[in-house]
């Protein structure tokens, strides 16, 4: 199997500070998290994504989009340096160590956790610890412009500088930090580390509400407590199969993007970071999807994390109720439909725009996000849990909703401008009536079965005369059509064909869309994007599921050894000829893609890791 995602060899750093508009690879980046927000680091320490206090807020720290007024925190040597750097085992909180001609210096960095949850405010701590020999370092701390939405000051008060952005208050504390006066845009410091030493610079953020300003000692007490709140989790988390070590990475990327506000579950951590050079597919996936939540509801079962699962569920299916009566294919973090796209005026990553909140496909119709809701109440159900009487009979008025909309053309699964046929979105109609059969013959939910069962096999015999073409070897990816969908690889997993079509689908998609062990959305994209992470997982669980059994363990074993970054973090799309990133990160598909393609070749193939 491959070797521990966490570990990386050393990189080579550059003197600080960084030039203005400089943009490190998406690749570069790991990200740390406390349950509410995210911030994402690079290689070379500077912080340049840090929403305050909620992920989905416009960013304090934004420089990864906005080259000229982004805000950003830096901490690095202030001479040539080399990196390496890690998780601490168990844990989303950051280690790197720093090597220069002089000394050795490793930086922890965490968003802390408190006694019971979450803080009520933010608090990112970056604790600065000596190694050996002696290491001058220097920290900087620059507000943005929140995506060109605020005029960031700083003001001084008798507890030290303030920085204000917008509604956002952020301040600095430490230990033995060296903070000098500032400089008007930003708040620096320097001090140099010996054997043995330990310094601490911590940024404590609210908006609008009073800031707190915490003893720096007890911050930093903070970072341990953080790192034993992340253990204990990961104690929780039982896998125990091949790849272990990166299912167990994946699973605390995707924690990231649980929101505990709600229990809702964010599809990623960014927006606009785009998925190719040309720019233009560039939106935002702080969202909640159904479809990706549903995903990532199957494996926190599968890992038997109850809590998690519970709440992301029951969250799910309050807002689906609260916004109907119709399904819509993805909800705010706060449990509200979004707004509309909103464009801001800043460059973007390497200036590839545009830069948005918001998502477009938000009044899509897609079927299969009923198959993928159906899915994952079923799994619910089937782990020994009930439902209540008003989820019932919401979910038999969907199953109703279902027989009576699948024949409908659709935006299928990748949100496309064009509606059709979408063979995969029929498999998902499917998948949907064949739970709900099983939830009503089990007594969970009302209604009518037999109607269920008969629309269910209509569809069935539609894919078989419709979705199939017997000429290319493949489902394609609609009637008539000589096209071919990755997303249909998905329904090997939901039960729809394990069998010889399903194979040699899997081939023919291998050949007109397969990049090394990667493979590209659909015909015909190769032109416009790299590689869809995901796929190349879904390509593994259904070789599992057709019975190739090798091909699967070979190709997860390649692809688990290349694809996630050196602390095992993976974006949305990859160039498989370089492996750079392409896309918002952390993925949660991605990751999921990874940790389900896993468990379903451990539980089709008997492999003990």
């Amino acid at each position: 199997m491959a070797a521990d995602p966490a570990a990386g060899d050393p990189a080579p750093g550059t003197r600080f500070p960084p030039a203005p508009g400089d943009f490190a690879e998406l690749r570069d980046y790991a990200a740390i998290g406390d349950g509410r927000t995210v911030a994402l680091i690079r290689t070379d320490g500077r912080v340049d994504w840090f929403p305050v206090p909620e992920l989905d807020a416009r960013p304090l720290f934004d420089a990864v989009l906005d080259s000229d007024d982004g805000g950003f925190s830096d901490l690095a040597p202030e001479e040539e340096f080399e990196v390496v750097r890690r998780y601490v085992p168990g844990t989303n909180v950051l280690e790197t160590t720093y090597t220069t001609a002089s000394g050795t210096a490793r930086v922890t960095d965490a968003l802390i956790t408190g006694v019971a949850g979450r803080l009520p405010w933010t608090e990112l701590a970056r604790r600065v610890e000596g190694v050996e020999g002696s290491v001058r370092m220097r920290w900087c701390v620059r507000p943005g412009t929140r995506l060109g939405h605020a005029s960031p000051w700083i003001e001084e008060n008798e507890h030290g500088p303030v920085i204000r952005s917008g509604s956002v208050m952020l301040s600095v504390v430490g230990l033995d930090h060296g903070p000098v006066p500032d400089h008007g845009e930003r708040i620096e410091g320097r001090f140099t580390t010996e054997e043995g030493s330990r310094h601490l610079i911590a940024l404590v953020g609210t908006d609008g509400e009073p800031l707190h300003l915490p003893n720096p000692s007890i911050v930093d007490e903070g970072v341990d407590r953080t790192i034993r709140n992340w253990q204990r989790w990961s104690e929780e988390f039982r896998y125990e199969g091949p790849w272990q070590e990166e299912v167990q990475r994946s699973a605390l990327a995707l924690k990231l993007l649980l929101y505990s506000p709600s229990g809702a579950i964010a599809a990623a951590a960014t927006t606009s970071l785009p998925e190719d050079a040309r720019g233009g597919k560039n939106w935002d996936y702080r969202y909640a999807w159904v479809r990706d939540a549903a995903y990532t509801m199957r494996a926190l079962v599968k890992f038997g994390l109850r809590e998690e699962t519970h709440a992301a569920i029951s969250w799910l299916l309050k807002t689906i109720r609260a916004n109907g009566p119709e399904l819509h294919i993805f909800y705010g973090l706060d449990g509200g439909v979004p707004a509309e796209v909103e464009m801001h005026h800043v460059d973007g990553w390497r200036g590839i725009g545009p830069v948005v909140t918001g998502n477009g496909a938000q009044h899509q119709l897609q079927l299969g996000v009923f198959g993928d809701l159906f899915d994952i109440v079923r799994l619910y159900v089937s782990a020994g849990n009930v439902l209540d009487p008003e989820t019932g009979r919401l979910l038999a008025s969907f199953a109703d909703g279902t027989c009576d909309q699948w024949r409908s053309p659709d935006a299928g699964m990748w949100e496309l401008p064009e509606t059709r046929h979408h063979t995969s979105s029929k498999m998902g109609c499917w998948q949907a009536l064949d739970a709900a059969v099983e939830l009503a013959e089990g007594g969970h939910i009302p209604g009518s079965a037999d109607r269920w069962k008969a629309e269910r096999e209509r569809i069935r015999s539609w894919v078989e005369e419709h979705g199939w073409n017997e000429e290319i070897g493949a489902y394609t990816i609609s009637p008539g059509s000589d096209e071919l969908d990755a997303s249909v690889l998905l329904h090997s997993v939901s039960g729809f064909d394990r069998g010889e079509r399903m194979s040699r689908t899997i081939d023919a998609l291998r050949r007109e869309l397969g990049v090394g062990p990667h493979l590209l959305r659909y015909t015909g994209v190769g032109q416009e994007e790299p590689a869809f992470v995901a796929c190349g997982f879904w390509t593994a669980s259904a070789l599992a599921c057709v019975g190739r059994h090798d091909e699967a363990i070979a190709l997860m074993d390649e692809l688990v050894a290349t694809t996630p970054n050196d602390v095992g973090i993976m974006a949305e799309m990859i160039d498989p000829a370089t492996g750079a990133f392409w896309g918002n990160l952390p993925q949660g598909l991605s990751h999921l893609g990874l940790v389900n393609a896993a468990v379903t070749i451990r539980e089709l193939t008997g492999l003990d890791g």
